[in-house]
């Protein structure tokens, strides 16, 4: 399969929360490009460029998807192509409606959002799996569940959502004989 069939989205922060996290993401690039995924994610530094990286690296094209006149900076060397949407509302769907798995890992405000708009659309609109890794998220995905933010219900299972801690760990969300797919639309 060619990578340009295949949609990975990274979600992660500019600050990272450690070396280890650092490397994790890094890692979690390379499986996907060897997976043959096209990697999204929003461009920048942090554990963003990690990610872009281990997927460059081994091949894979890497998306920067952002706001159009935003002054965030310069995207990260290892993007090798952008798009730019007018809303964060266009930018959100372009991510969700494309991907084939979507891994989240540490980060700020912009992290956040983006990764409560997958566990709404993947519980919501199609059951894209969506991948928690690092003990950082981990601890989010347990205070989301102790406070009850984030809870199954029997229109609402949570069957989409894995944690990993090892990049390995995520073979079985992005291998194809594993289901890891787009539904038709």
């Amino acid at each position: 399969m060619n990578s340009s069939d295949r949609i990975a989205v990274f979600f992660g922060g500019c600050v990272t929360a450690s070396p280890h996290e650092e490397h994790l993401a890094q890692d979690i690039g390379v499986l996907l490009a060897e997976y043959g995924y096209t990697l999204r994610h929003g461009g920048y530094n942090g554990l963003m460029e990690h990610a872009a990286k281990g997927a460059s690296e081994h091949g894979a094209p890497v998306v920067a998807v952002s706001l159009q006149n935003m002054p965030w900076g310069a995207f990260n060397p290892h993007v090798t192509d952008t798009i730019l949407l007018p809303t964060m509302g266009e930018r959100m769907h372009s991510f969700l409606d494309t991907a084939d798995v979507i891994v989240a890992m540490a980060g700020g405000i912009g992290t956040l959002h983006e990764l409560t708009a997958a566990l709404w659309y993947a519980s919501n609109i199609r059951p894209v799996p969506v991948v928690i890794a690092g003990a950082t998220a981990r601890r989010l995905l347990g205070f989301l569940r102790a406070e009850r933010w984030l809870y199954e219900s029997p229109t609402r299972p949570l069957a989409f959502l894995h944690h990993i801690d090892r990049a390995t760990d995520l073979i079985p969300h992005i291998a194809p004989d594993h289901g890891a797919h787009r539904s038709a639309s």
